[in-house]
């Protein structure tokens, strides 16, 4: 299989550079184009987020946690794809701000099960907007039918990711 290169910003930047650099068949990979294009994601979210001095992880937590009020940290972290170890950090810098809560699972009173704060949910309201207009920059980028068919497709690959066979 023949991989096609395919013209990139980073030429663009290594032009202003005066130096050139090669890249070889990685705008061809699906994994290098994606990686490309979350960086390019994340990091606008992050810029639209700064001023609550939220991260895209928090946020995610944060929308998890409103909707599944009472979850374990280990399903929580199961459901944004992290490992649980990585997860705990993040909730505590949650509740140390307030955001989230620990309290007693109905199940099993050993355990703790997570809830969002009046304050958490408070955030998530003031995210919203942010969201939104994050969102409409990159579905225009897409133009009308892009975003469902990107959606579509990314949700195929990311299904792939569960499916055994």
């Amino acid at each position: 299989m023949t991989i096609m290169p395919a013209h990139s910003h980073l030429e663009d930047a290594a032009a202003d550079t005066g130096a050139a650099v090669d890249i070889g068949p990685l705008s061809g990979l699906i994994g290098y184009a994606l990686r490309r294009a979350q960086l390019a994601v994340l990091g606008d979210l992050g810029r639209c987020f700064a001023e609550q001095d939220i991260r895209p992880t928090q946020f995610a937590a944060l929308v998890v946690l409103a909707r599944n009020p009472g979850l374990r940290a280990g399903q929580v972290a199961l459901a944004l794809g992290m490992r649980r170890a990585n997860f705990v950090p993040l909730l505590d810098g949650l509740e140390a701000r307030g955001l989230a809560e620990r309290g007693r699972a109905k199940d099993d009173r050993r355990a703790s099960a997570l809830f969002l704060t009046e304050a958490g949910a408070a955030m998530l309201a003031r995210l919203e907007p942010l969201l939104a207009g994050h969102e409409a920059k990159f579905a225009a980028r897409l133009g009308p039918d892009g975003r469902c068919q990107l959606m579509g497709l990314l949700h195929r690959i990311g299904d792939a990711a569960f499916d055994p066979g």
